[in-house]
């Protein structure tokens, strides 16, 4: 990271971005041009999961290439001033690498929306067989992760 002022090395600042935001930003590639998604997510044991509709294009990528990059923002504040060179903004953000995998079995399946519904503030869940049969859950299983900063915290 150039500007190393910025660096979020505290890891309970980390895991409290994880736990606490709601939007993850995942990049996938397997042509010239990446393809990226903003995604819901539950965050639980060094893992992000997901859940989506069984065929796509997301669900492609991943077939043919499960390496990938995600951006996590918590945060965000946009900090105006008269000078138009002085906007700023404050924000804490991740970015990571990592592989996903799809999560075909039932008890996968539930297990992932539980951390999912969990992360976004409910915790008793009930999924009717034939709705699990509908989706799909995505384990991201983080490699390397980075946290940064700017403002005042």
């Amino acid at each position: 990271m150039r500007r190393k002022e910025r660096h979020i090395e505290d890891q309970t600042i980390i895991q409290d971005i994880l736990n606490t935001s709601h939007i993850c930003r995942i990049g996938f590639s397997d042509t010239d041009y990446p393809y990226i998604l903003p995604l819901n997510y539950g965050h639980e044991d060094n893992a992000l999961y997901f859940h989506c509709a069984p065929e796509g294009r997301k669900i492609d990528l991943i077939k043919k290439n499960n390496k990938v990059c995600f951006e996590i923002e918590s945060k965000y504040r946009l900090v105006t001033d008269e000078v138009s060179c002085k906007w700023t903004s404050e924000f804490r953000s991740l970015i990571g690498i990592g592989a996903i995998e799809i999560l075909y079995r039932a008890e996968e399946k539930v297990k992932g929306l539980d951390i999912i519904m969990k992360q976004h503030g409910k915790d008793d869940n009930q999924y009717p067989p034939k709705m699990l049969d509908k989706l799909l859950v995505l384990k991201l299983d983080i490699k390397e992760l980075t946290g940064k900063q700017s403002g005042v915290w």
